[in-house]
């Protein structure tokens, strides 16, 4: 009697093991949310750094989030992390550009621009994708993509651009969030009316070991041989300007610290 029992035990025993492997198996697998010990986000989910959209399309893609203003038929911002291994130089074939199938509106079609005299510019540069095919296929979506000044996009914006993706290798990695100026009473071109901002920002935020920084610029859509550094000016200024809420996920005062004050110095230091 006692041998069987002993049998019996041995049996459970590794039915409980089996059942603690697999439930441990089920919960690796699931997406967990990194958080530091005070109890801070990282920059792993980027949903918690998007900003508050009251009237426009949430849009997301595999490697970046954009909110989708169907009255100016482009997107209000483009939200997205550039990692510090995202920065590749692949040199993918470039694509055309297509409408976005998950914007329910339909995102403008590209002959919007066609003879427009401005370029079809990238919100989520294509630069930015090129770790992965598909997802610098899918910065061709119309929803990326604003009417550009030619030597805005090719100059100043470029510039920007690049630094971006030094800041995000010298840092190990940003939150990068960025669209063009929509208020007020703009140019628009082609068919469906799709409106020429006269300013695009871009705002970049590291959060590296505890601590937050952010730098915001806002550039006149317009040729400039200015230093980049000329354009730099509060998250407070960028919101005034938009009406969009940047990073209304944060704690209250780290939020309202970051978004009035500009602090180069801590972009620049070696």
């Amino acid at each position: 009697m006692n041998k069987k029992f002993g049998v019996l035990f041995v049996i459970l025993g590794f039915v409980f093991l089996a059942c603690k492997q697999k439930e441990t198996l089920k919960f690796s697998d699931e997406k967990i949310k990194v958080v530091d010990i005070e109890g801070k986000q990282s920059a792993q989910d980027l949903n918690f750094y998007l900003p508050k959209s009251a009237n426009a399309q949430i849009v997301k893609h595999d490697y970046f989030t954009l909110s989708y203003n169907e009255n100016a038929e482009q997107a209000e911002w483009v939200a997205y992390e550039l990692k510090k291994d995202y920065v590749k130089n692949s040199d993918f074939k470039r694509p055309f550009f297509i409408e976005d199938p998950k914007v329910s509106s339909q995102s403008a079609d590209w002959r919007s621009y066609k003879n427009s005299g401005y370029d079809k510019g990238h919100l989520c540069p294509a630069a930015d994708m090129e770790f992965n095919l598909s997802a610098y296929k899918d910065t061709f979506f119309t929803s990326n993509i604003s009417p550009q000044n030619h030597d805005f996009n090719s100059g100043i914006w470029n510039r920007l651009e690049q630094k971006i993706r030094f800041w995000a290798v010298k840092y190990d990695g940003l939150i990068v969030v960025t669209g063009g100026v929509l208020k007020g009473n703009l140019k628009t071109i082609g068919s469906e009316n799709v409106k020429v901002p006269e300013y695009f920002y871009k705002i970049a935020l590291n959060y590296t070991k505890g601590n937050y920084k952010v730098i915001a610029f806002l550039v006149p859509n317009k040729k400039s041989s200015k230093s980049i550094f000329d354009y730099v000016v509060s998250v407070d200024e960028i919101e005034s300007k938009t009406g969009i809420d940047f990073f209304p996920k944060l704690e209250d005062k780290l939020e309202n610290s970051l978004e009035k004050n500009v602090n180069l110095n801590s972009w620049l230091s070696k």
